[in-house]
């Protein structure tokens, strides 16, 4: 194969995809050995990163699968990957840039690396940029951080501090790292506002409270505490008090907040006032809202340890001194360094204060314990749950040496006899704060199928592991448009194979909106008004094309020999701010269009505007077309204008400045010269028109063809409608609680046969506990793939009756619970991420934790599809005393004050 040699935009000889990833290789290996404090790393949108990954012959699905590393895995077949375009980052920034001077580009809140952006190097990120140019680049610094600031972390989110001086009322945003001092923020302070540094002092406002003076120069940022709010994560609010302003500075316009007074003795009623608003703080009365630094691929475990928590009894248990119920010497504990991490994090996470914890300590120990939990790979969230109960349980096992008991057979019985023998035998060898809050009993039948021998046992649970239906399609939106508009956009939902392809999703489209056999479908990725990409390839996985894209599906006539596809992008003159004008630059706007043109031996300008006419007529209610006095084109425009323009009236002009770029991008004005014939590519090449309009143009059309495309999928609260649609979580319990047959691996050894046999077995609740944790078994498993299953569970926040599913019948009591805490798993297998809701019992209000982000949710957000492990505890009208299975009654003192360190 003959090597063709390109240059890029500097000139130089463009490298084959093999000598980039080596050369890209060896300059990470080298800038990783390198790193320290102050170097600046680049963040790099995944979709670009990826499309690299993939134009250098790199097999990702192999690298994944082999477990081995991207840059260094290489496959010998030739890829198919396109050289990806200039680098573009608007996926990771807002549309529209800051007004504010001292605010760069603006990165979205939520981002995670490995979903949304992948850090660089500076020097890998100079190569790639020199290679293929775009941007904007997005320089972050390189900080010290963990509990001996001898740990090195990218600063992806420096502090948002927003500024403003009372009683003028300026107004600024800075972005400033937590790594810098309060002398530092004094001298930027005093230069944004051009304030006397004698009469000036600044306070913090935090949770829109006063909290504190600022007045340790040498003091940082992070060591004073200063955090970004919590109810908005990208802000946090300081207060500027003191002297006149040198000069009279401009007012910043800007979304900040500082304050300024006439001098040192001011009150701030007025300040105190204007912040009564109520917010997330965890400087406040309340404890708990602290959270958890994610320290790489570790929200599975934030996300279970704020559950735990937050459970009232675990929270009452470590906060006084559960020292004296350790059991150094269990064989089958941690020797008590488990449960001394874990009270250590939690009286963190309870004590005063806001600052984000990073649980090193407890993962070194969990790693220490637990290798499979080590590095900092995803893991399962419930899997974590389960091992940490049960290390936490042998660490503070009251039973110091385990006696031997054998179970004694049924033997016809009464259950509750033998249920209760049962439970004495495992309190006698398991006796702790988890086995009194956590652990259930239930009942399990197994009937043999050849001389139905009836084998009754009583075992204990930590947690139920409810199955869920399996999902294998994917619903999926998109919206219709049609190539003569005489119909209006609509939107499609179809159902698709999960793991499919694009024709599947062509197919299924097609058969949706009727389909005509003279008539094709073009789908394509609308992204910012224009075209992002088309999914021409059938073979296209379905799970390149993500949630919230915006999907929209063409249909026009079959493409001939003889026929010209056009792209038709509508632009517009935006009304520049406080001018009556409009702007000289044209912005893209609604929703980008295909139109195929037949012709013969050539195409006019004419053609193409008078073809653009037909499609954009419906758009004005018109039915024809017909040609004026002047012999411009009009439509049939019901108006009660009088004649304008050479029109009849009841019409309107329908003339439209068109744009075509040619093969060299440069813009060809179809408008002049309708007579002259367009050079149409021989490669059948798509031609791309700027339909340019004019503000009476667009106020006379209708607003819904320029309403902004649907998500592919809604992901997030389920709407009440569809919450009676789903599968409940009574009837996944009922399902697990089920008869069925064992399988096959698992056959029963029968007494009476002696042999193994395939018995059916019967599980019945028995016992239940305090707390009860539910978990939803989304994932499975086989030897060559793996899937999550997105169902919806509509499970009940208060009131889960499960009275009725209980066979101890001697008990009279309801069995009521309450949902007060779970975790929810977003994405796919291994590349997910874990949140928290979590309700705060004192404040009857509920919150999501995200790692170190939390914020205040409505009950009605709490369900949704990511639902995973459900945290319930008893309901009883009197809180005051926890009565535990079998044990003696653990006293609860009435609420009291967070625990102080």
């Amino acid at each position: 194969m003959a090597e063709v040699s390109m240059c890029n935009s500097n000139g130089a000889a463009e490298l084959s995809p093999e000598e980039e990833r080596v050369l890209i290789r060896d300059i990470a290996l080298a800038a990783g050995a390198n790193s320290k404090e102050g170097d600046e790393f680049f963040l790099i949108t995944q979709r670009w990163w990826q499309h690299w990954i993939e134009y250098v012959n790199l097999d990702q699905q192999n690298s994944t699968n082999e477990g081995s590393s991207v840059l260094n895995n290489h496959s010998d077949s030739v890829s198919s990957s396109k050289r990806p375009a200039g680098i573009d980052n608007s996926d990771l920034i807002y549309d529209s840039a800051s007004h504010d001077d001292n605010i760069s580009v603006e990165i979205h809140d939520s981002l995670l690396e490995g979903r949304d952006y992948v850090l660089l190097p500076q020097d890998v990120w100079n190569q790639l940029h020199s290679w293929y140019g775009g941007g904007p680049p997005l320089a972050r610094k390189v900080i010290s951080s963990g509990l001996s600031q001898t740990e090195l972390a990218v600063e992806v989110y420096p502090l948002r501090l927003q500024l403003l001086v009372m009683p003028k009322g300026d107004r600024s945003t800075i972005r400033i790292s937590k790594k810098e001092t309060i002398g530092e923020l004094h001298r930027r302070s005093f230069e944004i506002f051009n304030l006397n540094a004698e009469q000036v002092c600044i306070w913090d406002y935090y949770g829109h409270q006063k909290h504190a003076l600022m007045n340790d120069m040498d003091k940082t940022l992070d060591d004073a505490n200063i955090q970004m709010d919590q109810d908005e994560p990208s802000k946090s609010t300081l207060s500027i008090a003191g002297g006149f302003p040198a000069s009279k500075g401009a007012s910043r316009s800007c979304s900040s907040e500082i304050s300024q007074a006439r001098n040192m003795t001011l009150t701030y009623r007025e300040l105190d006032n204007a912040y009564g608003i109520s917010c997330v703080s965890t400087r406040g009365s309340y404890g708990g809202l602290t959270g958890l630094q994610n320290l790489g691929n570790t929200c599975f475990m934030n996300s279970a340890i704020q559950c735990l928590v937050h459970t009232p009894e675990f929270a009452k248990y470590f906060r006084e001194d559960y020292h004296r119920e350790i059991n150094w010497q269990n064989p089958f504990g941690m020797v008590g360094e488990l449960a001394l991490a874990f009270g250590d994090l939690l009286r963190k996470l309870w004590a005063p204060g806001r600052a984000p914890i990073a649980p090193r300590p407890f993962k070194a120990k969990l790693a220490r314990f637990a290798p499979q939990f080590s590095g900092y790979s995803q893991h399962d969230s419930q899997e974590l749950l389960a091992f940490l109960l049960d290390g936490l349980h042998e660490d503070l096992n009251r039973v110091k040496q385990k006696p031997y008991i054998k179970s004694r057979d049924a033997d016809g019985r009464p259950d509750e006899e033998v249920a209760d023998e049962y439970w004495a035998n495992h309190i006698a060898r398991n006796n702790s704060i988890i086995v009194d809050v956590c652990q259930g009993q239930y009942k399990s039948t197994l009937v043999c199928p050849i001389c139905n021998k009836v084998s009754v046992t009583f075992d204990p649970f930590m947690y139920l592991s409810l199955p869920l239906q399996s999902a294998t399609t994917r619903s999926m939106t998109l919206t219709i448009l049609t190539s003569d508009s005489t119909t209006s956009p609509f939107p499609c939902t179809v159902s698709v194979p999960k793991h499919g392809w694009c024709r599947d999703l062509i197919q299924a489209v097609s058969i949706a909106c009727s389909l005509k056999t003279h008539e094709e479908l073009k789908l394509a990725e609308v992204r910012n008004h224009q075209f992002h990409r088309f999914l021409d390839d059938p073979c296209l996985p379905l799970s390149s094309i993500k949630d919230d894209d915006r999907i929209a599906a063409y249909k026009i006539s079959k493409s001939s020999k003889n026929s010209l596809l056009l792209r038709l992008i509508h632009r517009c003159r935006p009304q520049e701010t406080g001018s009556n004008g409009l702007s000289s630059q044209w912005n893209a706007f609604g929703v980008p269009l295909i139109a195929s043109i037949p012709y013969e031996d050539s195409i006019t300008r004419g053609d193409i505007q008078r073809e653009v006419q037909k499609i954009l007529l419906p758009w004005f209610g018109g039915d024809n077309l017909i040609q004026d006095t002047d012999g411009d084109i009009c439509a049939d425009y019901v108006t009660d204008s009088p004649k304008t323009n050479g029109c009849p009236s009841k019409t309107l002009s329908l003339k439209f400045s068109l744009q075509m770029a040619d093969k060299s991008n440069e813009l060809i004005d179809l408008s002049a010269k309708e007579g002259k014939s367009i050079r149409v590519a021989t490669s059948s090449a798509p031609a791309v028109v700027y339909v340019d309009w004019s503000r009476d143009l667009i106020e006379k059309c209708s607003a819904k063809y320029f309403e902004n495309l649907p998500e592919v999928f809604r992901y997030g609260p389920v709407s009440k409608k569809a919450r009676t649609e789903p599968l409940s979580l009574y009837t996944c319990l009922e399902a697990f609680l089920r008869e069925e047959p064992l399988v096959p691996e698992d056959m029963w050894y029968c007494p009476q046969c002696k042999e193994r046999r395939q018995a059916s077995k019967k599980l019945d609740l028995w016992r239940l506990p305090e707390v009860l944790v539910i978990h939803l078994k989304r994932f499975s498993y086989s030897r060559s793939m793996k899937h999550k299953l997105e169902t919806f569970v509509n499970f009940p926040i208060r009131d889960f009756d499960l009275t009725n599913y209980v066979g101890n019948k001697n008990s009279t009591q309801r069995q009521l619970y309450e949902l007060y805490a779970l975790t929810n798993h977003y994405g796919g297998m291994g590349s997910g991420h874990y949140t928290a809701h979590i309700k705060l019992l004192e404040e009857n209000k509920w919150y999501n934790f995200d790692d170190s982000h939390i914020s205040l949710i409505n009950e009605d957000d709490v369900k949704s599809a990511a639902a995973y492990v459900l945290f319930y505890r008893r309901a009883r009208s009197n809180d005051n005393v926890l009565t535990s299975n079998g044990a003696l009654p653990i006293p609860i003192e009435p609420k009291s004050e967070p625990f102080q360190t």
